[in-house]
């Protein structure tokens, strides 16, 4: 039986299901083989050689597969249809090799299929090839250029910037833009301006709006009425004089279906209607993927497979009629610069199966939604065009003062409308034309006024990215590739360089200073040309246009120099440049005019940049006197450090910033007094608000409430893990402790309570040492190690637990959905960082 390799062993289960017994499908669990994270395992010295290690959690799949070839001796390499997927075709060939598991009589052979169907597979297994060598040393040049960049890059950020943890060939890009995107919201002034609205009458009394479009005889600009009393005075012009209908004018419109969709699109989608990351939906993707619904799910091409086009015309002609079938297939024109990599759109292998199927609602719910959303783009993309009306409506006086427009907009025929219309991104839209139809009016009609309404409007700043638009304008830029981007989205986030609020992409200090290096210092490579430019070499690589290791050496001759000169700056000159490339951005200009770069907080002090391990930061030159500090992207209404008093005492109480936040401190750390008390803020105090009283508040702490009816004290505090009360029976080995809701009950609670939630505690200790932690989901045996699998909820949130392995869950997955695979896939990601991690035992002594 001939072995043939896939990926993942739920690819591997169905493909089985359509070879039968013939074949011995295995999985290569991933990429098998990559570059160590060391120094050395790119050697430019030496014409670009790379030492590849199989991974400690590939050796045994890799041995599997070796020895199913003792049984057989014909290896067919199935892996995806791409470029990552011809890599591991070559790396699962190359590790086989080394093991002597293949021979010279070995026929080894590549297939791949675009859809994981009977029909698909069974077609490619006819086809067999070589591996591709032009999209393996395009994968070879891209790996490359990504450690050379990461490995030499990061040091130099590790020195001169103390925090910053990484920078990478497109993710560094990638947080530019969200930096320069933040800087410009910053900058932005706001313009106010107004708008007038009026609701009219017809002779037949039907109501509808209509707005101000020129006044005085001009037409009228966005700015023109840019005050109150200017509008006041357009208000009163138009309710001084009658008005009639000059003119009405219907036009026939129409809108066309979007293409259908490649990975980038499908994110972008995703994110709006269902508010999906780029990482949930392509792993959602995968799995529908792997199980035979859609298509190959990582793919820059939008042209669809003639006998799909057939299939969805007939779907559509059987659901909606004929009447939305267009005479002619629509024909989408693919966007893949380099054709070779160009798969065809994301779209359901069967058009006939749709999202009400039995085996679809059978789903998880993220993968029903995704199915969804594919076979109704793809259903809609060959349905007819929706045939529109627009009206637009003229009034005006008869002496030409003032003119107002009403417009409306009617659907006569719905076409694609019917199944799907796409979302849209934060876009600001003047003349949007109104969805309803408009009364019926005629040339002359009088008007009568029921009211005129002024409108007070500022002009907005750009949006903050979300993933969807962040991904939206990478493809715009021509920045990383369709497989990329979501892991690129999802790795400036783990570096803490930016952080997702309500769907919003927003820089944190950390890379606000990360960037600004770059940009001084190695502006080249985070250009968005030079990056848009080097892609596309890459695609000449692949396409066979240009040789791997020539692109390789002219990038390495001016990366590698500029690395050694700014190897050599002390990081006090890096701060210097830094400070003064961004002297606009950090001390715009004070209302008092005084002195931008003079501390608020002394009067004497100069303000400067600084760095710290959670960023950087502007600090006073007087520091220790002065403590001032404030964030980079925060104004002068930001207090930062400051003295808020003194006790009963004399002591000193200030207020200061430290590694976990702000904090109040009594007095000065002296040879007599070494460690001062301290106290940080409760979650939900505001460092502004902080005063003396609050101050002495925390300080007092912790608070004794009283005694315990059989003994002890009971007290009350805050902890790592919030506001509790605490107390301990004299045969108790341990405290105990009861977790407070409200953070002012540590000021607050009284006996009674306390006694009461203490006694609570004891007969439900909880998950502590006396009770073992309840499954949120029991998966099952572990299909290749058994043994219990089980989504547990821990202290920092839901987890994977296997054996000894807890794998935390992804932010953007919810315990419910996981699924076996994704839980097997987890497992082994932590096992393989665990065994990197352990430090080898110390040699024994002779």
């Amino acid at each position: 039986m001939p072995v043939v390799v896939v990926e993942s062993p739920a690819k591997a289960k169905t493909i089985n299901k359509y070879l039968g017994s013939d074949y011995t499908v295995l999985a290569s669990y991933g990429h098998v083989r990559d570059l160590p994270p060391k120094d050395g395992s790119v050697i430019p010295d030496n014409d670009f050689e790379m030492l590849w290690e199989v991974g400690n959690d590939s050796r045994k799949h890799v041995k599997a597969i070796a020895d199913a070839l003792k049984e057989d001796n014909n290896l067919i390499l199935a892996t995806d249809p791409d470029r990552e997927g011809e890599a591991i075709s070559w790396h699962l060939e190359e590790a086989l090799r080394k093991r002597k598991a293949i021979k010279k009589d070995t026929p080894v052979s590549r297939v791949v299929f675009n859809a994981i169907t009977k029909s698909a597979v069974t077609e490619a297994m006819k086809n067999p090839r070589d591996v591709d060598g032009d999209l393996v040393e395009a994968y070879l040049a891209r790996r490359a250029l990504d450690y050379l960049v990461g490995f030499n890059l990061s040091p130099v950020l590790w020195r001169k910037l103390p925090g910053a943890r990484s920078a990478g060939r497109v993710q560094s890009v990638c947080l530019r833009l969200i930096v320069e995107r933040e800087m410009e919201i910053e900058a932005f002034n706001p313009r106010e301006y107004w708008s007038v609205k009026a609701l009219l009458q017809t002779p037949r009394g039907q109501q509808f709006e209509a707005r101000l479009v020129s006044y005085a005889g001009k037409k009228l600009d966005r700015y023109d009425l840019e005050n109150e009393q200017q509008a006041g005075l357009a208000v009163a012009a138009i309710e001084a004089r009658e008005l009639s209908v000059l003119s009405v004018e219907a036009k026939p419109a129409s809108r066309n279906p979007s293409a259908p969709f490649m990975t980038s699109t499908l994110q972008q989608e995703a994110s709006r209607k269902f508010g999906f990351g780029a990482r949930q939906t392509m792993s959602t993707a995968q799995r529908l993927y792997e199980a035979g619904y859609i298509t190959y799910m990582r793919t820059d091409g939008i042209d669809m497979a003639p006998e799909a086009v057939t299939a969805a015309r007939d779907e559509i002609a059987t659901r909606y009629g004929k009447d939305y079938v267009p005479a002619e297939p629509r024909v989408y024109k693919n966007k893949a610069k380099n054709a070779q990599e160009a798969h065809e759109c994301i779209r359901p292998t069967e058009m006939s199966r749709d999202p009400s199927a039995n085996d679809i609602a059978r789903l998880e719910p993220d993968q029903r939604k995704l199915y969804d959303l594919i076979w109704k783009r793809t259903i809609a993309c060959q349905m007819t065009g929706a045939r529109l009306e627009r009206t637009a409506v003229e009034i005006g006086s008869s002496d030409g003062q003032v003119g107002l427009r009403a417009t409306g907009q009617v659907v006569l025929f719905d076409g694609f409308l019917k199944v799907y219309e796409e979302g849209r991104d934060d876009v600001v839209i003047d003349d949007e034309d109104d969805a309803n139809r408009l009364p019926q009016m005629t040339e002359g009609d009088a008007t009568k006024k029921d009211s005129v309404t002024p409108e007070q409007h500022f002009t907005q700043p750009p949006p903050r990215y979300t993933e969807a638009t962040l991904v939206k304008k990478m493809e715009e830029l021509g920045i990383g590739r369709p497989s990329t981007y979501a892991s690129i989205v999802t790795t400036i986030q783990d570096r803490e360089y930016v952080r997702k609020d309500k769907g919003r992409l927003i820089p944190e200090d950390k890379g606000r200073i990360v960037t600004m290096f770059l940009l001084n210092f190695f502006r080249q490579y985070v250009g968005y040309e030079f990056t848009a430019d080097l892609e596309e070499e890459l695609d000449k690589v692949s396409a066979g246009e240009i040789e791997y290791k020539k692109l390789l050496a002219r990038f390495w001759r001016d990366f590698s120099a500029a690395i050694a000169e700014t190897s050599e700056l002390r990081i006090s000159e890096v701060l210097d440049k830094l400070d003064k490339a961004l002297e606009k951005q950090l001390y715009p200009p004070r209302e008092d005019g005084s002195d931008p770069r003079k501390c608020p907080l002394c009067g004497t002090g100069d303000l400067h940049l600084k760095t710290s391990r959670s960023g950087g930061f502007v600090g006073c030159s007087n520091y220790p006197e002065c403590r001032y500090t404030r964030p980079i992207g925060g104004g002068e209404e930001t207090q930062g450090d400051r003295i808020l008093g003194e006790d009963e005492n004399g002591e000193e109480i200030s207020l200061r910033s430290g590694r976990f936040g702000p904090y109040v401190q009594r007095g000065e750390v002296s040879e007599e007094n070494k460690k001062p008390d301290r106290a940080s803020l409760p979650k939900g105090w505001s460092a502004d608000d902080m005063d003396l009283e609050k101050a002495l508040t925390l300080l007092s702490l912790p608070r004794l409430i009283g005694q315990h009816p059989e003994g002890g004290e009971i007290k009350s505090n805050f902890g790592r893990f919030g506001p509790y009360v605490m107390h301990q029976l004299p045969d108790e080995a341990k405290p105990v402790y009861a977790n407070l809701k409200d953070p002012q009950d540590v000021f607050e609670i009284g006996m009674n309570r306390a006694v009461e939630m203490l006694a609570e505690k004891r007969a439900n200790p909880g998950r502590g040492r006396q009770a073992a932690a309840k499954a949120l989901k029991e998966l099952g045996e572990h299909p290749n190690e058994g043994g219990p699998v089980n989504v547990m909820d821990g202290r920092y949130g839901p987890y994977v637990k296997w054996a000894k392995v807890n794998a935390t869950l992804p932010k953007d997955v919810k315990p419910e959905d996981v699924t076996m695979e994704m839980a097997v896939n987890l497992i082994a990601e932590k096992a393989a960082k665990a065994g990197k991690g352990k430090k080898k035992p110390a040699k024994k002594k002779a």
